[in-house]
């Protein structure tokens, strides 16, 4: 899918806001940025989320069956420190 990118900053943003929006519209992402560092992205609203994209572009495998329930917390005395130095010793 790769939806185009395109960095804006925040000045050029509210001049051309209906413009920016319009591309927004049409599936483009835009970066908002502030002297040059990112500080905001618009994305549309029905596109895929960036988990989505990556699932599709083969970069991640979803799971193929729920996660089972974790084993209850083990209780301790002491700090992690202690219990390595007893696992260890």
């Amino acid at each position: 899918m790769g939806a185009h990118v395109t960095s804006i900053g925040i000045r050029d943003l509210r001049d051309g806001l209906s413009r920016h929006l319009d591309r927004v519209r049409d599936g483009e992402s835009i970066t908002v940025t502030a002297h040059g560092k990112p500080v905001a992205r618009i994305v549309p609203v029905d596109g895929p989320t960036r988990l989505e994209q990556m699932i599709e572009a083969g970069l991640v495998t979803p799971p193929s069956a729920p996660r089972g329930e974790l084993p209850p917390p083990l209780r301790a005395s002491g700090t992690v420190s202690d219990l390595i130095v007893e696992q260890r010793g």
